[in-house]
């Protein structure tokens, strides 16, 4: 792309004449102004991914490995709820540190944080409700309020939470607390919908699976806000993430499928690569969001 001093100074050589010099000039004020705008604003494009189909796929394996993998960890492992919560937090800090200090997006830094945050927010759920005996409700509670208050000081610091401006470190500050704390509660709110409420581990899932289908007409057929429906749909996905891994490796008279934590996660992780792999390398758009 051409600088907009250049692309001025071409339209003025080639178009300078007489009886037009006038009405040129201001169009070509115009087209200046306009080239500028759009230099700038593809220098500084939004390093999350182009929001498609593909995105919110990858998006659920994530979720779903972060509940087995927080599990196999804490669990399996048995390191432990607080130990492991230590590790998936540090590893979570060193992704978004390096995902901040990028200049450009991608793909697989970007969900190398959402992994991170998906482990780290189901250890620290299961701490917070098991260890310290919140309970599901009591987590629940105060995970949406510290998840409602993050978004009202981001819209009220920076007058927008649309995604497909996060393209500074204090933008990304923002979306990345966000982002943990609703991956945190969506933990909270999967082990309460299926434990606490009596539908199960499918029932569960069938009932967030009717959810986000809600939203997704919506967002086809209404003219919601994009922004609003976004953050719905990523902040649902996680507990549909939650309760499918437990559907996959809690016990039988549990209600799940007793499959092994270890060999779930390595399954969906590698499912999960495929998909970043054949996902676009673009970033997300102002078109979009």
């Amino acid at each position: 792309m051409y600088k907009p001093e250049f692309l001025y100074y071409n339209l003025i050589r080639h178009y300078m004449c007489d009886n037009c010099i006038t009405f040129y000039t201001y169009k070509i004020t115009n087209i200046n102004i306009f080239q500028y705008n759009t230099y700038h604003q593809n220098m500084k494009m939004s390093k999350i991914p182009e929001i498609t189909i593909a995105f919110w796929l990858i998006k659920i394996l994530a979720t779903t490995l972060g509940e087995t993998g927080g599990d196999a960890v804490s669990m399996t492992l048995e390191l432990g709820y607080a130990t492991s919560t230590a590790i998936f937090f540090s590893i979570f800090l060193i992704c978004v540190t390096a995902q901040v200090a990028a200049k450009s997006f991608h793909r697989f830094l970007y969900w190398s944080v959402i992994v991170a945050t998906t482990t780290a927010g189901t250890t620290m759920a299961d701490y917070a409700d098991r260890s310290l005996g919140l309970e599901y409700v009591g987590g629940v509670i105060i995970l949406l309020t510290l998840l409602m208050s993050s978004l009202g000081l981001w819209r009220f610091c920076l007058g927008s939470v649309s995604v497909a401006r996060i393209n500074s470190p204090k933008v990304e500050s923002f979306y990345w607390i966000t982002i943990l704390f609703s991956n945190t509660l969506g933990t909270a709110l999967g082990d309460f919908t299926a434990d606490s409420s009596g539908l199960g581990y499918d029932g569960s899932t069938l009932v967030f699976l009717t959810i986000l289908s809600f939203i997704a007409i919506a967002y086809y057929y209404t003219k919601i806000s994009r922004t609003l429906l976004f953050w719905a749909g990523f902040i649902l996905t996680r507990p549909l993430g939650a309760v499918v891994g437990d559907l996959l490796t809690k016990p039988l008279h549990d209600g799940g499928l007793d499959l092994s934590r270890l060999s779930s996660s390595a399954v969906i992780a590698t499912a999960m690569i495929i998909g970043i792999v054949l996902s676009p390398k673009t970033s997300c758009t102002l078109k979009q969001y």
